[in-house]
């Protein structure tokens, strides 16, 4: 608790006439809206209710019974790398004897199942109100199908106790990770003096009131009851309205439906994105979640979790996909190919597409060039193919994209072809659409190519990025991502785009472009960022206030400083929702060494570390102000005894190899160094500060052996390239030094000091120079 009350003390002891956390605007509603449950809405709404009892939505979590229950309990063990699970029943309940917290063996009662269908976890309840999901889960597909057995869900990692993805470990908790999503009106209510939960919900599975909100006004306006007026009049007594369908008209050009009028509202995709999105989640006040933007930051089309064209690399659900699609930008929703109570397709196959696209063009041999009925011949084979995730469920690309072998080709992405005709490769699939489209459809993803110019650090990146990114007929997904990707070549050019996005009508964008002034001077961010301190979405507040905190305070206006401490404070309160994460704990105590305060900085990195002692970015930073307190012995002694704990930490072995060079401690230090390198190949820094140590101490040519080897996983790389050309001359090796110079030129080319050395190597090479 001392913590949490040390850093809301900074923030907001600044005077009585500077604001407090309860004068934080929010959209509270009318204050007597309640939940009033699902079995309320089925009068008046039979059909929609009879389709959502049949739906996955009303079994997304149950009691654990005989009902609900799909796994064999029956004696069966499942045993992976020399340990077992044995799943049985006693007493009408379900078990699992298994090693629990301490590594030792033990009967676990299941009380909820998790999901229904291709799998079904199991929910084991853990001291200080925590629900665990086990990782082996029930295979629900038909054993035809493959199914009808226990499953790991992380058959490539061995798991212990302590292990973040371990059953009893952070990353499997239920009350951050899954709850929101699978129940109705579900507060999470963790108390960080306790570090325990209190979390409840009005309805165990996800019910009619988790997307559309509390019911009991919709009550009053059913019944007509004069207190219901207004806006909430028009919304039929609910916070938002989700009927976006009602106002659509679709026409027919010839082969394609459009909208009229234009889509001007999204709040149904929005609430949708609220579990159906790849986000991060700040509070769970049911009227903030109605509001996206209040309650949620989606992620953009990052590295790692999506290829440069936008396809899904990692579980990422459907919004940034479905976002990015020409649907999208049509005006299509949802529920326009769904039944958002029953979860269902609205029509079968390939009539759900044929509402708005001609079937006598589409769904024909002249267009999908596949047998009649056959799986090619299926709209969703060639633009929405599937990807497994979990082990067996194969979830639909949404950005419905034109099939793109020439990606394949270029940027090494997925391509619908070859995932069905796995004989044969991408040139071939290349070929066939060349001779059924001629030149073919460039498609909606049009941001591939520069991002992965960006993704590979390419000659141009930067440019095809604000191309990007100002280019207003990209999706607000792309133009978000492309900024988010410009963090990395941040220059004046680019501060003056983002401070004009600033202004975009885009929560997303306006996010992303606060994003970039992080390492601009104070007046800048303060004259860029200050209006975006009022602005109507809340993750655009907490974004602002979080870049001009520190320094930047001192540069905002009288009449801005109390915007800044009520946003600031929404930032503050953010974090604190998910206190129980050692991410969070870790934003706050960046933020108070921003603001100088190091000993409540201290306080939350040393919680950071309790939480998840895997999580490296807390004893490193312990590491940083004990260095600045006590020394290089002082600091040392932390990420010691860090990288003991967590021997395999590439980011620890790393800090503490440069902590001995720091104390000329050399020949400590290179096995610290060479253990981050190998580690972690895919970061080259490592690599880099590991071949200049090399060099240094004496092994130039060790050091152009790793030099070499992390070029050729990182091609692009700036750092590698100049160590290597400046090495290579060295050792008289002008040759390769002038190839590795050539290439930096293509990257840098406004580089004066780069041609001159250039020039002196085609000298020494016989080169004739330009």
């Amino acid at each position: 608790m001392r913590a949490f009350a040390s850093v809301l003390f900074v923030l907001l002891a600044c005077g009585a006439a500077r604001a407090q956390i309860g004068d934080l605007p929010s959209r509270i509603g009318p204050p007597d809206a309640q939940f009033v449950g699902s079995a309320s809405c089925a009068a008046c709404h039979r059909t929609e209710s009879d389709d959502w009892h049949g739906s996955h939505h009303a079994a997304a979590i149950q009691a654990a019974n005989d009902k609900s229950v799909l796994g064999k309990f029956d004696g069966a063990i499942f045993r992976k790398g020399g340990e077992e699970s044995r799943f049985f029943r006693r007493d009408g309940k379900f078990f699992v004897h298994t090693a629990g917290p301490d590594g030792k063996q033990k009967d676990f009662e299941f009380k909820y199942t998790f999901g229904l269908y291709p799998l079904q976890q199991y929910l084991i309840a853990l001291p200080g109100g925590r629900l665990q999901a086990f990782g082996v889960a029930w295979d629900s597909r038909p054993a035809a199908q493959g199914g009808q057995k226990w499953f790991d869900l992380y058959p490539d990692r061995k798991l212990a106790p302590g292990d973040p993805l371990h059953w009893t470990g952070i990353d499997q908790n239920w009350n951050y990770q899954c709850a929101w999503c699978h129940s109705t009106d579900l507060r999470k209510h963790y108390d960080p003096a306790k570090n325990s939960f209190a979390t409840h919900w009005s309805e165990i599975s996800v019910g009619c009131e988790a997307c559309h909100g509390p019911g009991s006004r919709h009550l009053a306006w059913a019944r007509k009851d004069a207190g219901v007026s207004g806006e909430e009049k028009e919304n039929h007594g609910f916070s938002v309205r989700l009927d976006q369908r009602a106002d659509a008209k679709w026409r027919l050009d010839a082969t394609t439906a459009f909208r009229s009028p234009p889509a001007t509202r999204h709040t149904e995709e929005l609430v949708c994105a609220g579990c159906h999105a790849r986000r991060g989640q700040f509070s769970d006040a049911p009227l903030d979640a109605l509001h996206f933007y209040d309650a949620f930051r989606a992620a953009t089309l990052d590295r790692g979790l999506y290829y440069p064209d936008g396809q899904q690399h990692d579980e990422d659900y459907n919004f940034a996909s479905f976002a990015q699609s020409r649907m999208h930008a049509a005006g299509v929703t949802c529920s326009d190919c769904h039944n958002p109570h029953s979860g269902k397709l609205r029509l079968p196959g390939n009539q759900v597409c044929g509402q708005c696209h001609d079937a006598k063009t589409f769904d024909a041999p002249s267009h999908h060039h596949h047998p009649v009925d056959s799986t090619g011949a299926q709209c969703a084979s060639c633009h929405m193919p599937t990807t497994i995730y979990m082990g067996v469920d194969a979830r639909h690309d949404h950005s419905i994209r034109i099939p793109r072998p020439d990606r394949t080709v270029a940027l090494g992405t997925p391509n619908a072809c070859n995932q069905c005709h796995q004989d044969k490769d991408a040139a071939w699939a290349v070929a066939a659409l060349k001779s059924w489209h001629g030149k073919g459809n460039p498609g909606a993803q049009t941001f591939a190519e520069a991002f992965a110019l960006a993704d590979s650090d390419g000659p141009g990146a930067r440019a095809a990025l604000i191309a990007v990114a100002q280019d207003e007929s990209q999706s607000f997904i792309a133009r978000a991502s492309a900024l988010h990707r410009l963090m990395q070549f941040v220059s004046p050019d680019v501060l003056e785009l983002a401070e004009r996005l600033t202004k975009s009508g885009e929560p997303m964008i306006r996010t992303a472009s606060a994003e970039l002034f992080a390492d601009a001077d104070p007046a800048t961010r303060a004259r860029a960022l200050a209006p975006l301190l009022r602005d109507q979405s809340r993750v655009v507040r907490m974004q602002a206030a979080r870049e001009l905190a520190g320094a930047s305070e001192k540069a905002l206006s009288p009449d801005d400083l109390a915007p800044f401490d009520n946003a600031l404070a929404e930032y503050v309160a953010g974090e604190m929702f998910n206190a129980e994460r050692p991410e969070s704990r870790s934003n706050l105590g960046l933020l108070e060494l921003a603001r100088g305060h190091v000993e409540a900085a201290r306080s939350q990195f040393e919680m950071a570390r309790k939480l998840d002692r895997t999580f490296a970015p807390a004893p490193i930073m312990l590491a940083e102000i004990a260095r600045g307190r006590g020394g290089e012995t002082a600091a040392e002694t932390i990420l010691s005894k860090a990288l003991s704990d967590q021997p395999l930490s590439a980011p620890l072995a790393h800090a503490l190899g440069l902590n001995l060079v720091r104390q000329k401690r050399l020949a400590e230090a290179m096995p610290r160094l060479e253990q981050a390198a190998r580690l972690a190949p895919e970061d080259p820094h490592y690599a880099y500060v590991y071949a200049v140590a090399l060099h240094d101490t004496g092994s130039p040519d060790k050091a152009v052996e790793i030099l070499r080897a992390a070029l050729a996983r990182h091609a692009n790389d700036r750092d590698l390239l100049s160590a290597l050309a400046s090495y290579e001359a060295q050792t008289g090796d002008f040759a390769a030094a002038l190839g590795h110079a050539q290439k930096l030129m293509t990257l840098e080319p406004d580089d004066a000091e780069l041609r001159k050395f250039a020039d002196q190597l085609k000298a020494r090479v016989g080169e004739p120079m330009k």
